[in-house]
């Protein structure tokens, strides 16, 4: 009986214990967001009214069909007759630009216009159905050039023909006309052979030509190269002092380049002039197969 006491006290201690909650009135709430709402009303500005961008047209009243000559017709009298406003101004521009209507069958190819419309308009328009058809002109002394001479046909080849037999000639004292015999090596391929030539300082073989960029994708032309030319025997091509040169010098060499010529310019001003060939493997990024093909354009002053 104890316990069933003490449970029920405490189911219902806390009801008795709870205060009185006041009760709530909206009354003030409401005015309150009622005056808010005046204050934006009265705040508020009224939207102006913006003009549409395409202004709605006023209908063009029809009128009975009756004959008429297209040629005295504005878009506005187009419209009057049944075509549509884009197909009638279309109309006027087009009778504008050929300089007026001379048969039916010019208004018929005016694009738009539907057949149905063309049929419907045809019976009124005051022209003939097809243009006329043109006379052919008669020109005295047999043409219209009576001074114009013949056609007489070329006695020489605009592109001379290269020789099927060609002597081999020397590859780094040929100039681009020597070049230019061999079949395939045009005007472009022959000066960008000789620019390379200038650049390098000379070949030392005839299979340096196969490293020109625009020969890299051609080899049957440096196959040509190699077999209409050659390198003449003790032939000393032209050196690159390394240890004077300046940048611009250095990375015009197809050998060493921009990244290169920075290096050289920087090593040999921390450490230096280079003394002996060997010192330029102590460069990292020059690697076994470039100094192989530089160290016979280098000297070391």
């Amino acid at each position: 009986m104890v316990l069933l006491a003490l449970v029920g006290l405490w189911l219902v201690l806390p009801s008795l214990l709870r205060p009185a909650l006041p009760a709530y009135n909206p009354a003030a709430d409401q005015q309150q967001l009622n005056t808010w709402a005046a204050e934006l009303a009265a705040r508020r500005t009224t939207r102006p009214a913006f003009a549409s961008r395409y202004p709605r047209r006023v209908p063009i009243p029809q009128v009975a069909l009756a004959p008429f000559d297209p040629n005295y017709l504005s878009a506005t009298d187009w419209e009057a007759r049944g075509l549509p406003g884009y197909v009638a101004r279309r109309m006027v521009h087009y009778r504008e630009v050929i300089g007026g209507f001379r048969a039916k069958e010019q208004i018929r190819r005016t694009y738009g216009l539907e057949p149905a419309l063309y049929a419907r308009l045809a019976p009124y328009i005051q022209l003939p159905d097809q243009l006329p058809a043109r006379e052919a002109r008669a020109y005295p002394n047999g043409g219209p050039y009576p001074d114009r001479k013949p056609f007489e046909p070329r006695s020489g080849n605009r592109f001379p023909r290269k020789p099927t037999r060609l002597a081999a000639f020397d590859l780094n004292a040929a100039d681009t006309t020597q070049l230019m015999q061999i079949r395939g090596i045009g005007r472009g391929y022959a000066r960008r052979i000789v620019e390379y030539r200038q650049r390098l300082g000379g070949f030392q073989s005839k299979d340096q030509t196969a490293e020109i960029y625009v020969l890299r994708d051609a080899p049957d032309l440096v196959d040509s190269l190699r077999k209409y030319t050659f390198v003449a025997p003790g032939f000393a091509p032209a050196l690159l002092d390394v240890n004077n040169a300046s940048f611009e010098l250095l990375q015009a060499h197809p050998y060493v380049g921009k990244r290169l010529a920075r290096v050289l310019v920087a090593f040999r001003q921390q450490h230096g002039p280079f003394r002996q060939l060997a010192d330029l493997r102590q460069i990292r990024i020059l690697d076994q197969a470039t100094f192989d093909k530089l160290a016979p354009y280098v000297e070391l002053k």
